[in-house]
Order: C-alpha cells, then sequence, then structure tokens
C-alpha cells in the first residue's frame, strides 16, 4: 500500500470536509487530492519521480504541505528541511541528498544565492506562495497539468522520503524511509489508538518533524488539520478551545511553556482525545498537573527518525494510574511496544537482557529505515546483531512498559559511579520554580566528570542553587546530585525544541583535551 493511498482514504471518507488550513488558505479534501493530481503530473512533465529527489523549504503552511502530498503522490522522493535550521546546514542536507528540483517559500528568497551556490545539482524552483525570483508560482507552474490521478506504481520498497537525524552532533544524515515504513507507522497508531470521529489536528511544530507526521497519519481517518505557523502558547490553547481540537503533537519544552501560560488551572478543553508529547523525557510532576488541567487524553510515543513516531506507546489508558502507588511509577515510561515493532534490551556485546536490566534500547521489523543514504559505514554501526540501534539507554519493566534511562552518550561517569542525567532532571523538574533543565558531566580533578545542573527558570521566579543541590541528595544521595547548579537566562535549542546538552557541555569542555 502506497502511502498516498492513506491519504485517498481520507477524501473517501469525507470528501467535503477541510483538510489544510491556516491564516491566508482553507481547503476541502478534494479539492486537495485533485491538485495533488495536478502537481504529480505536472513534476513528471519535468522528468522526475519514483528516484528522484525534490526538496521542501517553507514554514508551515498549506502550499508547503500540498506540494508533500504531491511528491507522495508522483513518487518523487520528498527531502524535507527545516525552516528554522541554519542556511548552510540546510544546504547541506539538499546537496548532500542530491536534490533537484526545490519547492520554496518566498520568505527564503534571501537566501536561495546561498543555496545555489552549495547546492549545483539543483536546476529547476518553484516559489509556493507567489512569483519567484528563481522560479515561478506554484499556481502557475500547475495551471495546464491534468487534474486526472496518474497511479503511479510504487512498491514497499520505494523510498517515500529522506528525512535527516537531528544534526546536534556533527552532519545530518539522511535518512531514507519507505512506503513500508510509513504504512507500519501508520498501522502501529491504528492498532494502540483509536483516533474517534471527525478528528481536528493542530499541527503547531515544523511540519518536517513530528506534527507534519502526526497530520498524515490523522488524514487517514479524515482529519482537519489547522496549521500554526508557530508555537504561541496562548494561542495554542485559544485555538484548541475554539476550534474544538481533539488532537495534538508537542514536545515537553512546550508542553512546560503551557502550563506557565496565566489562569490556565481555570480552563478546560473537553474537546481534547489526544494529546501526544514525544521527542525528551517529560517531567512526571508536570505529567501530572497535564492530567488535572487536560484530563485522560495524554498520550507518550517513543520512536526516533530512523524508526519513526510509534516504536512504543503510552495510551490515555495507560495514564489512569494517578493515585495508584502500584502502578503510578507508570507515568515515567514511554508504554509498551507497539504491535508491529519488536523492542528489547541489548548489552554491549549483542546479547538481549532480561526484564529489568539497563541496555541499549533496540528495534526491529518494517518500521525500521531502508539505511542511511550514501553512508553504508554509519547503517551498519546501528544495525549490528540483527537490530537497530537506538542510542537510547533503557530498561524493560515487568509488565512491559519502556522505560527510558537517558542518551547511551549523556551517561556521566563520576568517581567510577554511572550517572544518568535524566534520573536527576526529573527531581530538578518537579521544582516549582523550573521551566526546563539539563544536567551533563563537567570535568573535575577528583571525580573524573562532576554532575552539573543548568536551570532555566519560569518568568519571574527565583531559586535558591543550594536548595537544588540539597534536594537532589535527599532524593537521589550524593553520587547523583548535581556538584553545582547554573541558572541560564535560556537553555540552547535545536529547531524542533529539543535541549542541545552538546553546547551546552562544550561551554565546559572548551579547551579540555579529553571530553569524557
Amino acid at each position: 500500500m502506497r502511502l498516498i493511498d492513506f491519504f485517498d482514504r481520507g477524501v473517501w471518507i469525507n470528501p467535503d470536509r477541510v483538510c489544510l488550513e491556516d491564516d491566508e488558505v482553507s481547503r476541502r479534501y478534494r479539492d486537495v487530492q485533485t491538485r495533488s493530481f495536478r502537481f504529480a503530473n505536472a513534476i513528471a512533465a519535468e522528468g522526475f519521480g519514483p528516484g528522484r529527489m525534490a526538496g521542501i523549504y517553507s514554514p508551515n503552511c498549506v502550499s508547503g504541505f500540498e506540494a508533500m502530498l504531491g511528491l507522495f503522490r508522483s513518487g518523487t522522493v520528498w527531502v524535507p528541511v527545516n525552516a528554522k535550521n541554519g542556511i548552510d546546514e540546510n544546504a547541506y542536507i539538499l546537496d548532500h541528498n542530491d536534490v533537484e528540483i526545490l519547492f520554496y517559500h518566498s520568505s527564503f528568497e534571501p537566501v536561495l544565492d546561498r543555496i545555489k551556490a552549495l547546492c549545483p545539482k539543483i536546476r529547476r524552483f518553484i516559489c509556493l506562495d507567489r512569483a519567484g525570483s528563481a522560479g515561478p508560482w506554484l499556481e502557475d507552474w500547475l495551471a495546464d497539468a491534468a487534474d486526472t490521478d496518474p497511479d503511479v506504481k510504487l512498491g514497499p520498497d520505494d523510498l517515500v522520503g529522506i528525512l535527516s537525524s537531528g544534526g546536534t552532533t556533527g552532519r545530518p544524515k539522511g535518512i531514507m524511509l519507505t512506503q513500508m515504513n510509513w504504512g507500519t507507522m501508520i498501522a502501529n497508531f491504528y492498532a494502540g489508538l483509536d483516533a474517534g470521529p471527525a478528528p481536528v489536528h493542530l499541527l503547531v511544530t515544523p511540519m518536517t518533524h513530528a506534527a507534519g507526521l502526526m497530520a498524515v497519519v490523522l488524514m487517514a481517518a479524515g482529519a482537519r488539520n489547522i496549521i500554526l505557523p508557530g508555537f504561541d502558547a496562548a494561542r495554542v490553547l485559544d485555538t484548541i478551545a475554539r476550534e474544538e481540537v481533539t488532537h495534538l503533537f508537542l514536545p515537553p519544552t512546550a508542553i512546560y511553556m503551557l502550563l506557565s501560560e496565566p489562569g490556565i488551572e481555570d480552563r478546560s478543553f473537553p474537546s481534547l482525545r489526544g494529546f501526544i508529547y514525544a521527542a525528551a523525557p517529560m517531567a512526571v510532576d508536570k505529567l501530572r498537573q497535564c492530567l488535572k488541567i487536560f484530563g485522560p487524553v495524554m498520550m507518550q510515543s517513543f520512536g526516533q527518525a530512523e524508526s519513526p513516531m510509534f516504536c512504543a506507546l503510552l495510551t490515555p489508558e495507560d495514564h489512569l494510574v494517578l493515585g495508584d502507588p502500584a502502578r503510578e511509577h507508570r507515568l515515567a515510561s514511554c508504554g509498551r511496544p507497539t504491535l508491529l515493532t519488536p523492542v528489547a534490551i541489548m548489552d554491549d556485546d549483542g546479547k538481549l537482557m532480561a526484564r529489568g536490566a539497563r541496555g541499549e534500547i533496540v528495534v526491529r521489523g518494517n518500521l525500521v529505515m531502508k539505511g542511511y543514504y550514501k553512508n553504508p559505514e554509519a547503517t551498519a554501526d546501528v544495525s549490528q546483531h540483527g537490530w537497530h540501534h537506538t542510542g537510547d539507554v533503557g530498561y524493560l519493566d515487568a509488565d512491559g512498559y519502556l522505560y527510558i534511562v537517558d542518551r547511551k552518550k549523556d551517561m556521566i561517569i563520576s568517581g567510577g559511579f554511572n550517572v544518568y542525567p535524566s534520573e536527576v532532571e526529573q527531581v530538578i523538574w518537579a521544582h516549582p520554580a523550573v521551566q526546563d533543565c539539563a544536567v551533563i558531566g563537567v570535568p573535575d580533578e577528583k571525580w573524573g566528570e562532576a554532575v552539573k545542573a543548568v536551570i532555566e527558570l519560569k518568568p519571574g521566579a527565583r531559586l535558591d542553587p543550594d536548595e537544588i543541590i540539597r534536594i537532589c541528595k535527599q532524593q537521589l544521595g550524593s553520587v547523583k546530585a548535581p556538584k553545582s547548579v547554573a541558572i541560564w537566562d535560556e537553555l540552547p535549542r535545536s529547531p524542533v525544541g529539543k535541549v542541545r546538552k552538546k553546547d551546552i557541555r562544550d561551554v565546559f569542555w572548551q579547551g579540555q583535551a579529553r571530553k569524557i
């Protein structure tokens, strides 16, 4: 089954329902489908199709999302770049992944000369929202294209897109995802969750990442997708209430900002059915607050671009454990493995470990990527022993719930003892003055590495660093407690909202010959 067939199912369910809308445009399913026919025919006339690469460089908007669906229809391989990335990183992504045609938003006109200089393989430019300096307006490009379905034949191993690894360390790698990968992702969602009737999905974070994936997943159920240009806490809350939003995805950092909005405790959001959080661990105390404010609608997914979105799910029902000491610890998990994706824990020698033992989280099955584009060495490295290696450290409990302890590379070795930063962060996040935090190892003559907490406070809050050290010692003991605490105005974050621990570590390890 092709990815575009899931969208066509949404058309079949309700052709006259709004499919995509932003601040400028609103289009029904039948109209978006017709435009995808024209797009596929137009790009075929340019000589593109399966195996050829096309980039989309756009902020969140209807025209950018329609171009994505058009590429799915045509079989041309989608190469997204995050509008929030630096220009050189995006140029690297486009060039490394052999993009030859670029669909871009006019807001990026000022960087086109740089793109042309760094990406000589791009031979065609199409502007999404108006006539551009480098190419025609999308509407003019589509004008003469046939509005009939080209019905491109695609197999399970044909590529849908090449996504990029996070890029927080080194150059981004091109992650090849196939028709089978996407179909498995969608099947995993519906095997574990019920979208319910007439979903309304709010797309807030970059459509090149998890929020865009969720939109495609929910299109199979005929979801109305409301696209915001970016995250604004007050606007998100107002939109949920006004438009009766049923589903949205946000990373924990953005959720913490929602929880800090004045008066949120006095509001209600009865339309919500699925509030999905992922991309980073969620502070358990903040999760309890979410359940009180938003209701029994929280859903966590565990995945990564190489095995997208749904390796494990913590369903809304799994969250109904408040006040039950025997089960409340599950709020710190990311759920159970999904139907089509086996998950296990592996030691450094490739041996699968028993329940409760900590090791690297590994997954396999049809959700796992085809490989890294033009990088067989990196592909082989993450595919050892017949499993995909996530780089995350965790364990499975007796009931099969998966707990992430940390990224394997983030582990701190202090005085010969292993310290997993997320365990310390959970304690710090619970402090009422803390907006967000990162725990890292810093160089120390006595301990080798000393545990350090770097904290971002809530607006207007004050905090005595010694109080954090004292609380951590009480709850975790002296080995895991931070030896020092720094308070920064703002933690550095990636374009998708993840705290960049590497950037924080670099501040403290500068000039050191070794960084462990």
